[in-house]
């Protein structure tokens, strides 16, 4: 039984000990200046802080599209990491384009960042909670007597339903958004999007290494995307999917 009980543990804890051994290995190379080999490293370890560790692995090698990505994947993770907002902001300030969406409404604006606060298994936890609440104040506006209560049941279950719908609306675009990973990092130097799904088609614009970009399409080895308030046409193979 003991024996049993040994190896039990030997398992459990083997794949443990490993990750902190390399982690202890990449912290060390990394130490040393050998980011290459500590972004080898890191890249085996797809948590939030292993992809903060891997971008700062890959800013100090000067890819800066790398890091940005690493930086960008860390947040899906932990979207309140400050260390990891401050990095991405860095990275981003020394990058060739910083294209604007002149169309994109403040308000919309604000309202996807409030969304990326929070991971999708918070907005909803959140939205549950707060549909409990609504019912309770369905409770006590149907059973209570007394005018005072019931108004404020009413107001209180309306408030909690509107919010209770906000967050539910939050994680269902944090799931699409995680689901169907249009959001992409250039990696290429430079890339000139196409009217068409061919090399052939007219250049429209021009985008650089470590530029953010949504995928609206896809067609053969092509993507269709829009950055700013450019839409073109190039190849998947200049970019990685956050």
């Amino acid at each position: 039984m003991k024996r049993i009980v040994i190896i039990t543990l030997t398992l459990l804890l083997c794949p443990w000990c490993i990750r902190c051994a390399m982690g202890q290995d990449a912290d060390s190379l990394y130490a040393a200046g050998e980011y290459k080999q500590a972004a080898e490293l890191y890249a085996q370890t797809p948590t939030a802080e292993g992809y903060y560790n891997l971008g700062n692995a890959y800013f100090k090698q000067g890819e800066l599209a790398l890091a940005i990505l690493a930086y960008e994947r860390c947040l899906r993770i932990a979207p309140n990491m400050k260390d990891a907002k401050y990095n991405l902001a860095f990275a981003q300030s020394r990058i060739t384009d910083n294209i604007e969406d002149t169309q994109a409404f403040f308000i919309s604006s604000w309202l996807r960042t409030v969304r990326n606060q929070l991971r999708e298994g918070t907005w909803r936890w959140i939205s549950i909670i707060l549909f409990w609440l609504v019912l309770v104040g369905l409770m006590f506006f149907t059973l209570s007597k007394e005018a005072w209560l019931r108004k404020t049941a009413f107001y209180t279950g309306l408030v909690a339903l509107i919010f209770s719908g906000i967050a539910l609306a939050n994680a269902s675009s944090l799931h699409q958004r995680d689901t169907l990973r249009q959001e992409a990092i250039i990696t290429q130097g430079i890339v000139n999007a196409k009217s068409s799904p061919d090399r052939s088609g007219t250049d429209l614009f021009t985008v650089h290494e470590g530029t953010k970009v949504t995928i609206h399409e896809t067609l053969g080895d092509w993507c269709n995307i829009h950055v700013g308030n450019n839409v073109g046409w190039i190849l998947l193979s200049n970019l990685e999917r956050i």
